[in-house]
């Protein structure tokens, strides 16, 4: 830990996360710089009234200057969205001046006991229904990081015999240095965020960074059923617990006739039926084996745990009802943002379904979902910059009945238009939402939005992509 009473601090991106370590620095009393792509006049009004509250933080919008990290800096605090390569982050290799993100400064104030929850999918569901659980069993309880409040922000009010549940991402895991949580787990690796990362290797490496200070009294929870999770499993220097629901494991969580099982190498417990948990979804099932162990292993008893999962409704944007028009259901997967996820909501709705997919480019391969799509999809409306890109997907794996759209908006007509009763139109665009929309979030609200406001069918207009040579 780095003490930072007087001394510089450049904060890069004034978002949420800005926003809270500017906070948490101010109190300690740091010299702060804020650097934003984006010029004062494009700041939200939030951001705008923040800065005027606080004269004393410098900031520096429009861009990402030279000598912005100078020789006076002693830390470099980055947005997680912020990429490595900008100017002043070079300058701070070069100088040795730490660059960590605001998940690792959280992390020099906590005195709760943490438990982090990693993943390419799962995350939100898994860190929200262990926080359900533990708060359940009487234990004062924040949920923060990736699903929405930073961590700097509940790390003052969060004392020694209290609980943070965080949800991690790859951008926030790799700028950071210390952070050691008590209990941790990774759901599942397939390969997302390549366009940032490069590699799968590279995402693998970043997501490893979950366990990577943990010691031999804390725990790993890992998914026995995901080769790529798998593939770290002989790394951390931690306790390592299993869960899997397809096979028994020695320490950790799986399903045996029927039942959830809990056991740790001496002890066992069986927790609930499979069928009486809630949210719905194989995958479903094993966020709720991952977050079983990950409060079991807290210390809370078997059946608070079971009457917490027999309850859970879920997430809002992950499989998230949203009204029945003319016999058709609409549901909101908005969190679906890659193909693995959009994958297993597919394989989750027991109907035909018109699928509403595509958006920002993150350099997926789409070839899985295409063939997941024959016989589960009787149509597909693509938006987004991905479109045209997912369509040839579509079309090399032999699915044809795919429709370009230039909005949400029109997307839910088009849909709307195509569905035949029974069906189920499914928000789950297996990519990001920036492109079109300031995060997943906004991007589901609106498709709500779109479906509420649904009154006559629109018949849609069917479409080809551009050919390669175009």
């Amino acid at each position: 830990m780095i003490k930072l009473a007087g001394q510089k601090v450049v904060v890069i991106g004034l978002a949420r996360s800005g926003l809270a370590s500017i906070r948490q620095l101010l109190a300690d009393g740091a010299l702060v710089t804020v650097n934003d792509k984006r010029g004062e006049a494009a700041l939200r009004p939030k951001e705008r009234i923040f800065l005027a509250q606080h004269p004393e933080v410098q900031f520096v919008g429009g861009g990402h200057p030279s000598g912005l990290v100078d020789d006076k800096t002693a830390l470099v605090i980055k947005n997680p969205g912020v990429p490595a390569g900008l100017l002043p982050l070079e300058e701070a290799a070069r100088l040795g001046i730490p660059v960590i993100t605001e998940v690792e400064y959280a992390f020099w104030k906590m005195k709760a006991m943490l438990v982090a929850v990693t993943g390419t999918n799962g995350k939100t569901t898994t860190t929200a229904l262990t926080g359900e659980i533990y708060k359940a069993a009487g234990r004062k309880t924040f949920t923060a990081g990736n699903i929405g409040l930073p961590l700097a922000d509940v790390v003052q009010e969060a004392g020694k015999d209290d609980v943070i549940v965080a949800e991690l991402s790859s951008f926030q895991l790799e700028g950071t240095l210390t952070f050691r949580p008590h209990l941790c787990a990774i759901l599942n690796l397939t390969p997302d965020h390549l366009d940032r990362h490069g590699s799968f290797a590279a995402y693998a490496e970043a997501k490893a960074r979950i366990f990577a200070n943990q010691h031999g009294d804390d725990a790993v929870v890992l998914n026995a059923d995901d080769p790529g999770t798998m593939q770290l499993a002989d790394r951390p220097a931690s306790r390592i617990y299993l869960f899997s629901r397809k096979r028994k494991v020695e320490r950790g969580a799986y399903v045996r006739d029927g039942f959830i099982v809990l056991r740790d190498g001496v002890r066992e417990e069986e927790i609930c039926r499979t069928q009486d948990v809630a949210i719905p979804g194989a995958h479903n099932l094993e966020n709720a084996l991952a977050a079983a162990l990950l409060a079991w292993l807290g210390g809370v008893k078997a059946d608070v745990i079971a009457d917490v999962l027999k309850s859970f409704p879920g997430v809002p944007h992950r499989l998230e009802y949203v009204r029945t028009v003319a016999d058709v259901d609409y549901i909101n997967d908005s969190k679906g943002t890659n193909p693995d996820a959009t994958i297993k909501a597919l394989e989750a709705i027991p109907k035909r379904i018109i699928l509403i997919a595509g958006g920002y480019e993150k350099g997926a391969d789409f070839t899985p979902l295409a063939k997941v799509m024959q016989g589960k999809v009787g149509h597909a409306v693509l938006i987004g910059q991905s479109a045209e890109r997912l369509g040839r997907a579509l079309a090399e794996a032999g699915f044809d009945a795919y429709t370009f759209a230039a909005t949400l908006e029109e997307a839910v007509k088009l849909a709307s238009g195509m569905a035949r009763p029974g069906d189920v139109v499914l928000l789950s665009p297996a990519c990001a939402s920036w492109d079109m929309f300031r995060d997943f979030e906004e991007r589901g609200e609106v498709f709500k939005k779109a479906v509420r406001a649904l009154g006559g069918q629109t018949n849609g207009r069917k479409t080809r992509p551009e050919s390669p040579q175009e």
